[in-house]
């Protein structure tokens, strides 16, 4: 049975599900009804952080220009350009065995490609959430469900995962940022151009 999380809310991931090593991160949205010309496309990301929550560089950064990083420990399955359907509209994969020592934290973010030029925020989209799906048996372990709570937003940061320990842990996130994924990388300390 999936756990449901609220926004501040952390839980086990590995100590209460041994055995536990890979894991599927589900990102899925809709958009509301807008008719400004353009679609939405979403794209999720990943930012491998090191103690002082920070990434280093190309290496720590997952998106849909870069689908592996972290000695292979991470993987964007690739970009969805519409969002449309039901479930998943982008996925990430996580194998913890394969985390490089150095990486304490995992951000995993979504942001509105070419949101300023499109007029488009997190306003706009509706039924977003987060899932973590044990890879191995395709088990649903928890969803973050993110509610309506953004407006002029263009970036929002779903959630982290996190080393307690020998074991990882899940936070439920939820903050917007504006200036889309150039505000992030500044955030994470990557310098983009």
């Amino acid at each position: 049975m999936s756990i449901n999380l609220s926004k501040g809310q952390r839980i086990d991931l590995t100590k209460s599900n041994p055995g536990l090593t890979k894991v599927i991160i589900g990102l899925g949205w809709d958009t509301n009804r807008y008719s400004g010309g353009h679609a939405f496309d979403l794209d999720a990301s990943a930012f491998l952080l090191h103690a002082d929550g920070k990434a280093k560089g190309i290496e720590d950064f997952v998106f849909y220009n870069n689908l592996t990083a972290g000695n292979g420990s991470v993987t964007h399955t690739g970009d969805n350009r519409d969002g449309e359907g039901d479930g998943d509209d982008e996925q990430i994969k996580v194998d913890f065995s394969k985390v490089p020592p150095q990486t304490d934290r995992i951000g995993i973010t979504v942001t509105i490609h070419d949101a300023a030029a499109r007029i488009q925020n997190f306003g706009q989209v509706s039924n977003a959430f987060v899932r973590i799906v044990d890879e191995a048996t395709n088990r649903e372990i928890l969803r973050y469900d993110l509610g309506e709570d953004f407006s002029v937003e263009t970036a929002v940061v779903v959630c982290e995962l996190y080393r307690h320990g020998a074991d990882w842990k899940f936070q439920a996130v939820g903050s917007g940022f504006s200036g889309g994924l150039h505000a992030l990388c500044q955030n994470y300390g990557l310098d983009v151009q």
